[in-house]
């Protein structure tokens, strides 16, 4: 038993969400003596108001579209069949309640010590709860995350945002999503699967502008297909209460609606608000993320930060890798151990999902020019061509070429768009992070017939 004041630690990991688990269990398994604050569900936004909740949402739309298309191919099921989302709510929340028992048993079994508080820095190595206990610690680890955008609108309190979705115990019937990113891409499928009517009110040209802009083409001609309406390029103005619903209207004076909810997801803002970190001298940018260098390590010496609240990558996998290595540098005697933010693979949970690693096409061009190869397939997954479906992939490999051959040309980019997208792209983001060739994918014996198999027979 150490002598030392039970108030003293290692590491106090301020967030309780997936970087600060991660980084508390890796500092633990290392053998620091760590504190963990969390005043709300463990877990954070991926657990409680995104990846988990989202996904399983998910799930449930594409089985409705599966349901559909098995109707198409001969099975006596009604062609859209009734979705008991309040019992499906029950079986996603008892899901969810698992994964916190099986964190709160992970803490008890690691030895962190879990405070369910608020904490804030009073100095770089004291951090304060809200009940007023000081911990004194070695190391500080900041990772709370960051919350939806309130949009400064007109009206826009007649307005909802994503983690408001999460408390839905029924599609509406009428739904605008005001956004072009990934949370109105994916939850106006989810919606519109589920039995809602549903539009995108978005005021850049085109959905997703970070994503490779011919993937996003097919996949607008998807939803247009599947009904969802799109009204791009046309910045909303203001939400007004209209009758028996709200109504969107936009910059011109046009007015879209009514609509039974409106989602605002118009963008995400780092979690830093009366964390102490003027006291500290922790420096933000100008949109509010704490500012880190390429080993996670703030404006002060012993403060550290990882995940959303860093405005870097904000993604749950990246949080809980920038975690993990910080951990094994500070604690695992890996001096070097930090995190390669350079092609890391992400997908978008559309219908059918939309997955990417590397440089689009446009960034390949913009640093190589005329040294890009494109190979791209469009095809119909089996599936889609037995129920007789319009709906296509798409395959694309955006390569630099020091020569003709396939040997010469390097992938530095992979964009799925189709049905497994999300499956298939994990293995092929280990190739192109190792330096594969298209002479390596040509290599490869294809899997046949899968969709995945597309990718080593482009030429």
């Amino acid at each position: 038993m150490s002598a030392r004041d039970p108030m003293e630690f290692d590491l106090v990991v301020i967030g309780g969400g997936s970087g600060g688990l991660a980084g508390a269990f890796r500092a633990a398994a290392h053998g620091a003596r760590v504190a963990l604050l969390e005043p709300s569900e463990l877990g954070g936004t991926c657990v409680n108001a995104g990846c988990v909740p989202k996904k399983a949402m998910w799930l449930a739309a594409d089985l409705a579209s599966r349901i559909g298309q098995a109707a198409d191919l001969g099975f006596d099921v009604p062609p859209r069949p009734a979705f008991a989302w309040r019992e499906f709510i029950t079986d996603r929340q008892r899901y969810i309640a698992g994964i916190h028992a099986s964190y709160r048993r992970r803490l008890d079994e690691a030895g962190i010590v879990w405070m369910p508080q608020r904490g804030r820095l009073v100095d770089a190595r004291t951090v304060e709860t809200g009940d007023g206990v000081r911990l004194r610690a070695r190391h500080v680890l900041i990772a709370t995350g960051s919350q939806p955008v309130h949009p400064e609108l007109p009206g826009a309190e007649l307005g909802v945002v994503s983690d408001d979705f999460f408390h839905w115990n029924e599609a509406p019937p009428r739904v605008a999503l005001v956004g072009g990113g990934y949370i109105s891409v994916e939850l106006a499928a989810v919606l519109q699967a589920l039995g809602s009517n549903v539009d995108i009110h978005a005021r850049s040209a085109r959905l997703l502008s970070a994503s490779d802009a011919e993937i996003v083409e097919q996949l607008q001609e998807h939803y247009r297909h599947l009904g969802i309406g799109l009204h791009l390029g046309a910045e909303p103005a203001a939400l007004e209460r209209d009758g028996d619903g709200i109504v969107v209207r936009g910059k011109g004076g046009a007015r879209s609606g009514p609509y039974d909810q409106v989602l605002l997801a118009v963008g995400r803002r780092a979690c830093t608000a009366d964390l102490g970190l003027d006291a500290a001298g922790v420096r933000v940018d100008a949109r509010g993320n704490i500012e880190v260098d390429a080993l996670q390590t703030t404006s002060v010496d012993g403060v550290h930060a990882v995940g959303d609240v860093t405005g870097k990558a904000t993604l749950t996998p990246v949080a809980i890798a920038a975690a993990r290595r910080l951990m094994d540098r500070l604690f695992g005697g890996q001096a070097d151990a930090k995190l390669d933010y350079d092609d890391i693979p992400t997908v978008v949970f559309s219908h059918p999902p939309l997955g990417a690693v590397g440089m689009t096409e446009a960034q390949a061009r913009g640093a190589h020019g005329d040294a890009v190869r494109v190979y791209r397939t469009k095809f119909r997954p089996m599936l889609q061509a037995l129920a007789d479906s319009p709906l296509c992939s798409l395959f694309k490999l955006v390569c630099v070429a020091s020569g003709d051959a396939p040997a010469q040309q390097r992938v530095v980019g992979i964009h799925l768009l189709g049905d497994a997208a999300d499956e298939i792209l994990q293995g092929f983001a280990v190739a192109l992070k190792m330096g594969a060739t298209l002479a390596d994918l040509h290599d490869t014996v294809a899997l046949h017939p899968t969709s995945a198999e597309e990718l080593v027979l482009l030429r």
